[in-house]
C-alpha cells in the first residue's frame, strides 16, 4: 500500500476505445484492457463480440515514481479457455508531468503545454498534445499495439490532485 508521504497524486486513465482491434475468435473477439504500472494492476470490462469497442472507462493509478512506464495489453475474453492476448503497447508519463509542473494559472484555454511525436522509443500512433482544457491538463494518445497484426487504443490521461500528499513539486527531475 502506498503511503501519502510517497504519493504524488492520482492519474485517471480514460480508456476510450480500441480501433480495429485483431479478430481471435470465430468473427470477432470480446476484448478487455488490462493496465499495468509496475505492481499495480488495473483492467476494464469485457465488451462482447466487437473489434471497435468503446470503454469509456476511467482507470485510476496512484502515482508514487511517474518515471516508471505505462504497460496496457488488450486481450480477449474466452469462456471456456486462457484468455488470448490482443497486442500491448507501453507509454510513459513523463511529458505529461513535466506540462503539470508548469505555472499554466494565466494560460487560456485550449493552451497545447507539450507535444510527444511517435518514435521507436514509444507506441504512438500518431503525435500525442498535452493541452490546458477547462482548467484541467489532459493529454490524449493513440496508442499502437505491439506483438499482434493489428490494433490501436484510444486514451486520454487526467492528474487528480490528493489533498496530503507530497505533490508533483517534491519530486527530483529523472536521471537518463
Amino acid at each position: 500500500m502506498t503511503s501519502m508521504e510517497e504519493l504524488m497524486g492520482l492519474l485517471r486513465i480514460h480508456v476510450k476505445r480500441g480501433i480495429n482491434l485483431a479478430v481471435r475468435d470465430v468473427r470477432t473477439s470480446d476484448p478487455y484492457v488490462v493496465v499495468r504500472m509496475g505492481t499495480q494492476r488495473l483492467k476494464t470490462k469485457v465488451i462482447n463480440k466487437d473489434i471497435n469497442p468503446v470503454w469509456n472507462e476511467d482507470l485510476t493509478l496512484p502515482i508514487t515514481d511517474p518515471g516508471v512506464p505505462i504497460k496496457l495489453t488488450v486481450f480477449d475474453y474466452d469462456t471456456f479457455s486462457m484468455d488470448d492476448e490482443m497486442g500491448d503497447a507501453e507509454f510513459n508519463i513523463e511529458a505529461f508531468v513535466q506540462a503539470l509542473r508548469m505555472d499554466y494559472a494565466d494560460f487560456p484555454d485550449g493552451t497545447i503545454l507539450a507535444k510527444v511525436q511517435p518514435c521507436r522509443k514509444n507506441c504512438l500512433a500518431e503525435e500525442s498534445v498535452v493541452v490546458l482544457r477547462e482548467g484541467k491538463v489532459l493529454q490524449d494518445l493513440y496508442l499502437r499495439l505491439r506483438n499482434v497484426e493489428c490494433g490501436e487504443v484510444e486514451l486520454q490521461l487526467e492528474w487528480i490532485e490528493v489533498p496530503g500528499c507530497k505533490g508533483l513539486s517534491a519530486t527530483p527531475t529523472p536521471t537518463a
